[in-house]
């Protein structure tokens, strides 16, 4: 018998025969002899679509503002960063974009009424997404390693078309780990329940094995590896390098005195005092643009320890419950404790997971000044547009206005020229 696998819409994990399968499609439906007498099930059906809508909404609205930013972005602007981060919101776009169909998919108790094409479809961006975002993150993060680490020896290395490069490497191995999941989702009618499920269908449980084995290492362990390393590099080199992570000391109240065309020097002269000789090490210049290097520094670490966090807290969760249910499809790990949270903690942590796609443009676009910045004279440029294609239509009111008018005085001018003539001499 092939093995079905319905990991609530995408089916990463559990592995069971075909007659358990109406258990796990409809958890909320208890049937006849529930698996976990008196363990309470989450309301999926309405609790799920709730949250996947608001994660397609702001997820939608955030990239899709990301992607026209970057996209219409100056030849100057197009850098290596920019690259990985368009592609990056081009891969999330498009799995938003899906999320409704599996809302809808829910909200019917686990019926799939879009067809089977739509079924593959849909089924295959979660896996091209999964990927693929965490490919373009890891890319990210090891050209920031570059850039901050190596600024001189990797501006040949850092260059947009190399970066352009490696983002069709990236998707093109995105597909190929998507390839598997793709070609074995299909629709099942489960007859017990009225559905039509979207499921995964295995040929052997090793499929299973493998698929779930891959997914943990290429789309979570080593991307974690790589992404921290690189994240720890950076924080030691910014704290290390005396230039840019050193702390300098504030001045203190005597070297105020001792700067030139400070209030306290002139109320020296003024009072005929004797001036204190200026210290020779206080550079005013310099020290505000340390200020400035000292702050640059804090937000580049907290962004770093942002992103590090995000894509941790994000998709560790679902990792966890797969391996959960990697564990029990091996008979290592047994009981209701385990089954309930298999059935009822995969949605949500899918939801989290997903969560990471509308939290990405924030962290990598939103927070950054240049690009807030070249968002508003996007909205400006477009502000304008609108208000050039109104002015016209204005000048065509206020011209037929002008004619209307015009028109009205010749024909008072013609009554009253008709009237003159009327009461002229007979």
């Amino acid at each position: 018998m092939a093995i079905l696998n319905d990991f609530s819409i995408f089916n990463a994990s559990s592995s069971f025969s075909a007659t358990a399968l109406p258990l796990y499609l409809n958890a909320s439906t208890a049937p006849s002899a529930p698996l976990c007498p008196g363990w309470p099930h989450l309301p999926h059906t309405t609790l799920i679509p709730s949250l996947y809508s608001i994660i397609c909404v702001f997820g939608t609205v955030a990239n899709a503002l990301a992607v026209c930013v970057l996209a219409h972005g100056s030849g100057a602007r197009k850098t290596v960063a920019n690259t990985f981060m368009l592609n990056l919101c081009v891969s999330d776009l498009l799995f938003l974009l899906s999320l409704p169909l599996w809302a809808v998919y829910y909200s019917l108790d686990y019926h799939w009424p879009f067809g089977r094409l739509a079924c593959k479809l849909c089924g295959g961006l979660f896996p091209l997404n999964l990927y693929a975002s965490i490919f373009f993150i890891t890319c990210m993060s090891m050209d920031r390693y570059l850039a901050i680490v190596y600024p001189l020896r990797s501006q040949s290395a850092r260059d947009p078309k190399r970066a352009r490069l490696t983002c069709v490497l990236v998707w093109f191995l995105a597909c190929a780990a998507t390839a598997p999941s793709l070609a074995l989702r299909d629709t099942h009618r489960i007859e017990e329940y009225g559905v039509e499920a979207c499921v995964i269908f295995y040929p052997h449980h090793r499929w299973f094995l493998a698929l779930v084995w891959m997914k943990i290492v290429l789309a979570f362990l080593l991307p974690l590896i790589i992404i921290s390393s690189c994240y720890c590099a950076i924080g030691r080199h910014l704290l290390a390098d005396p230039g840019l992570g050193g702390r300098r000391k504030p001045l203190e109240p005597s070297d105020r005195l001792s700067l030139p065309g400070s209030k306290s020097q002139e109320s020296h002269r003024s009072s005929g005092k004797p001036e204190r000789p200026p210290t020779p090490c206080v550079n005013p210049t310099s020290n505000g643009v340390r200020s400035l290097e000292g702050r640059g520094l804090e937000r580049v670490l907290w962004t770093v320890a942002a992103v590090v966090l995000a894509f941790f807290l994000s998709w560790f969760p679902f990792h966890c419950v797969t391996l959960l249910d990697l564990l029990k499809s091996q008979a290592w790990v047994e009981g209701c404790w385990v089954d309930w949270s298999i059935t009822n903690l995969t949605p949500l942590m899918l939801c989290l997971g997903f969560s990471n796609s509308a939290i990405n443009p924030v962290l990598y676009c939103f927070i950054g000044h240049h690009f807030r910045g070249r968002l508003g004279s996007l909205c400006k440029g477009v502000c304008a547009c609108f208000r050039a294609r109104g002015e016209p239509n204005s000048q065509k009111r206020g011209s037929f206005s002008t004619r209307l008018s015009s028109f009205s005085r010749k024909l008072s001018d013609l009554k009253d020229l008709g009237t003159v003539e009327a009461t002229g001499p007979a």
